[in-house]
């Protein structure tokens, strides 16, 4: 049961004194009520009862969402609407919560996304909204306020009830109560709410926030992550508009596109680039009711870096075709064709976008549009289609054009910086000789060409007669010494669609990763049609082998699947791609490890998993630079030694067989068996600026049954909400903290995360207070009532018998059991079965047992600690080497700790668990 409501207010309100107000305004709501007074009391009642909340901000609208289960619903939906009707925002609420919103803030700030956004808006017209400070931090919200006297609490009621007012509130709700029971409860409840009858905030008078010197330049950034990437941006009138013929939409679907005749295709055959991205996101950063951006992002190889100005020039020739050729009616309605069809037999989303989705749509369209607005091209006529498109399109020009280049090769050579990210950068002007060639005569490139004809829409939509009877789960079709399919007919949803998953087991080394990156290369341009009329495919280098996935109409879907089987018989790579992408997978690995939390999950599993390939070992490998010899090689032997594992499920009445192999399925990694001490493992980051540490303290258990994963499922979900409550909400370590069920390979376990910050606290303190939290929890679960107890039990019960609101999480849960090969398709039904038999007595005494003496515990620190700079600027500045793991010292503070200095040490005399599969 699933509700949403949006305010028409966001960051754009902010006073020019409170940067980030209407987002701290957001958190401070939900801190009770007049009604239902107690701080968390929200949170404790959903958790209790099986749903979640969560809330967002953005430039011109607030959105808040909750679900729950059916019988708590109404109940939910009253202490709610309190928050819009009286809510408490007490005082010493304020400290606390400013710190959860300065957590959120500097969790963002490593994000090149997050930093391009506050760079591009800094260059906006003084005065205008887009320079606004959105996030709002410590800085702004607490220690400048107090320097200026201002009283944040009576600021933040006074927002509050300016601007949380009925009348431009939208409210969407879905359950499976009838329409008139709904409506009767919401005027009941809503009703409440305080209409002050004052004008929505309104900004579509300040339009062309870009128009100014800053604009059209070239700036150069310098990015957290290792990547190259150009982006062009131009600043349109408002499109929003022109939603039933979505010209952005139209312009963004030729730029992006990907196939023969495209930028993309053209930038892949000289190795400049690697992905390209063009559009408008619909956030209300990229479209608001003064500007709507479009903006083209090319991810370039080194290469490509290296001449930039001839991939812009590119850019600026596809355009030119686009507006001498004009829009073209057989593109504009096969584009119209491909998503009408897949709005009809759309499967339903997640019913908690959906009602956000709607409760926005609200706000933007008229009601008859509500469900379709944001979703349908409606109409194309050469009067008006033709001319919303054209004009556009005579927008995008090279004058008119906004350059970005990220690239870490611009350290050193950016002195300025954005005053809230810290992000370094420099402008200039594009050089006179660029710009004359792309403003003169620029002539079309040859190369360049409309995407043809697309074979990959699909036509029949008939529900086909199984060859196989219909099952609740799935079937074995085919079984051989080299590979076992599984199948299952869609006799519940009905719809045209079809999933087919295959993993083909190896070893996830270096150049197995090289073979996915370049397979996936080869086939970005024969199979985008496919994707582009709605199938999807994904190929993944998995934990244990190669995952290939493909989804959509069932029609064209063998067509697709052949060619992706046929790409990967045929492999090929030609040098000047190896070499592209033995550079490109570096970066990535790199990327990846600066993030505390990656490294931390791969520092837990290089201790935890036997013969793992952690990510630095992958990366000290690919600097050591394999060659192309080796990967073909590796390529011969993966095709000759494949084990396969495949489910088919959907509209189909025959599968896939597999030919005779001989090789044995690999074995999945084995686990090293905790000794019953407390081990620690300290790490330092490795991007020296950024000031996020995480603390994850693991308790390990062993390969128990699915009823023991079952128990610490239940044990978990009554530790969720007392954990946010003591780590976040009164001891205020960070914007991310949660518990979390671990199943290593087989093996249980459950673990604590906090996400904080190295400004704050030390690693140490957080340690101790996570241990607190324990403690505490542990004499609230010895508390525990009967009835308590059997009100979560009934939660998770009512949560695992949800139905499948579509055939993608029933294809899903089926294939993490052949993944996997443990083949328990009626897990659930196990699972609901084992919970109804289980005793209060039963949890807590697993918990005390594992919290004991003979606790196996494992804690991984990931942190900045005593580094200079303490995290002021988390760009690039000063990375750390990835060539071996940096092993912080062991605190004093934590006595009964070992520390862990060497990890190969450390786990070479330990026992390891058999290989093990939860499966009873």
């Amino acid at each position: 049961y699933f509700t949403a409501l949006c305010v028409g207010v966001g960051s754009f309100s902010d006073p020019g004194d409170l940067p980030g107000l209407a987002h701290f305004l957001e958190h401070m709501v939900f801190m009770g009520s007049e009604k239902y007074p107690s701080e968390n009391g929200f949170d404790a009642f959903l958790k209790k009862h099986g749903g979640s909340d969560n809330a967002s901000t953005d430039c011109e609208r607030t959105i808040f969402q909750f679900d729950v289960q059916r019988k708590n619903f109404k109940e939910a939906l009253d202490r709610w609407a309190q928050f819009f009707i009286c809510p408490l925002m007490i005082r010493d609420a304020i400290d606390r919560e400013v710190e959860a919103v300065d957590s959120e803030y500097q969790l963002a700030k490593p994000s090149d996304s997050h930093r391009k956004e506050m760079l591009f808006g800094s260059l906006a017209k003084p005065g205008h909204p887009m320079g606004k400070f959105c996030w709002g931090n410590a800085q702004t919200l607490k220690q400048e306020p107090k320097k200026q006297k201002i009283n944040v609490y009576k600021r933040l009621r006074a927002f509050w009830k300016k601007h949380y007012s009925a009348h431009y509130m939208t409210l969407a709700v879905q359950s499976k109560e009838k329409l008139d029971t709904l409506e009767e409860w919401v005027r009941e409840i809503f009703s409440k709410v305080p209409n002050n009858g004052l004008p929505k905030p309104d900004f579509s008078d300040m339009l062309d926030p870009f128009d100014t010197p800053a604009f059209c330049k070239l700036y150069r950034v310098v990015p957290v992550r290792k990547v190259h990437a150009l982006n062009i941006t131009w600043a349109l009138p408002p499109q929003e508009k022109y939603y039933r013929v979505k010209p952005l939409h139209y312009i963004s679907w030729l730029i992006g596109h990907e196939g023969t005749g495209s930028i993309l295709s053209l930038l892949r055959k000289k190795c400049w680039a690697l992905a390209l991205f063009g559009g408008n996101s619909e956030t209300g950063f990229d479209q608001n009711t003064t500007y709507s951006i479009f903006s083209i992002s090319i991810t370039l190889t080194d290469e490509g870096f290296q001449n930039f100005y001839q991939v812009t020039q590119l850019v600026f020739q596809y355009l030119k075709m686009l507006q001498t050729l004009g829009p073209q009616q057989r593109i504009y309605e096969e584009i119209q064709r491909i998503e009408a069809n897949e709005f009809h037999y759309q499967e339903q989303i997640d019913p908690i976008e959906y009602v956000e989705d709607i409760c926005e749509n609200m706000q933007l369209f008229p009601k008859e549009d509500f469900l379709t607005g944001d979703q349908l091209m409606f109409e194309f006529s050469p009067e008006v289609s033709s001319s919303v498109i054209s004009a556009a399109l005579s927008l995008l020009t090279p004058e008119k054009a906004n350059l970005m280049l990220l690239s870490p090769e611009h350290e050193g050579q950016c002195p300025l910086r954005e005053k809230w990210f810290g992000t370094q950068y420099s402008m200039e002007d594009i050089p006179p000789e660029w710009m004359e060639r792309w403003t003169g005569d620029l002539q079309l490139n040859n190369d360049l060409h409309l995407p043809a004809e697309n074979k990959f829409i699909a036509t029949d939509f008939t529900l086909k007669p199984s060859d196989c009877p219909d099952t609740d789960f799935p079937v074995r079709i085919a079984d051989s010494d080299r590979g076992c399919l599984w199948y299952k007919k869609d006799n519940k949803f009905k719809i045209p669609k079809g999933w087919i998953l295959l993993t083909p087991f190896c070893p996830p080394v270096v150049l197995f990763d090289l073979l996915v990156n370049i397979l996936g290369h080869n086939l970005a341009e024969p199979a985008y049609e496919a994707e582009v009329a709605q199938l999807e495919y994904k190929l993944v280098a998995a934990e244990h082998g190669l995952f290939i996935k493909v989804k959509g109409f069932n029609h064209k879907l063998p067509l697709l699947f052949h060619l992706i089987i046929d790409h990967l018989a045929d492999f090929s790579a030609s040098p000047g791609v190896f070499s592209m992408f033995a550079e490109q997978l570096k970066k990535t690995y790199f990327n990846i490890l600066i993030k505390p939390d990656k490294l931390s999950k791969d520092v837990r599993l290089l201790i935890l998993e036997h013969s793992r390939w952690s990510m630095v070992e992958k990366y000290q490998a690919l600097t050591a630079g394999p060659t192309m010899e080796e990967l073909m090689e590796f390529s011969r032997r993966f095709r000759a030694e494949l084990y396969a594992e495949g489910l088919v499920q959907g509209n189909f009445n025959s599968a896939l067989q597999f030919s005779k192999l001989s090789e044995e399925v690999p074995v999945m990694f084995r686990v090293v068996e905790l000794p019953p001490k407390h081990h620690i493992c300290k790490v330092k980051s490795l991007n020296k600026g950024d000031a996020n540490s995480e603390v994850t303290v693991y308790y390990q258990s062993g390969p128990k049954a699915l009823r023991e994963h079952t128990l610490m499922e239940l044990l978990v979900m009554h530790m969720d909400e007392p954990c946010f409550d003591f780590l976040r909400t009164k001891e205020t370590l960070g914007y991310h903290v949660y518990p979390t069920c671990r199943n290593t390979s087989g093996v249980l376990g459950f673990s604590v995360t906090v996400e904080t910050q190295a400004t704050k606290f030390n690693t140490e303190l957080v340690e101790l207070k996570i241990e607190e939290f324990l403690a505490s929890f542990g004499e609230k679960l010895n508390a525990l009532t009967e009835e308590a107890f059997t009100t979560q039990v009934t939660a998770l019960v009512k949560l695992k018998e949800c139905e499948d609101t579509h055939l993608g999480e029933e294809v899903d849960r089926n294939w993490a059991e052949v993944a996997t090969q443990q083949y328990v398709f009626d897990r659930l039904n196990r699972e609901i079965e084992a919970l109804k038999q289980m005793t209060k007595a039963e949890l807590i005494s697993w918990f005390q047992d594992h919290r004991g003496q003979n606790s196996h515990k494992l804690s991984v620190h990931v942190s900045n600690e005593g580094e200079e700079g303490k995290g002021e600027d988390a760009s690039g500045s000063a990375y750390g080497e990835v060539s071996k793991l940096t092993f912080l010292p062991a605190s004093a503070k934590l006595p009964d700790a070992v520390a862990i200095m060497d990890i190969p040490a450390f786990t070479a005399g330990l026992p390891l668990f058999p290989y093990h599969k939860i499966v009873q």
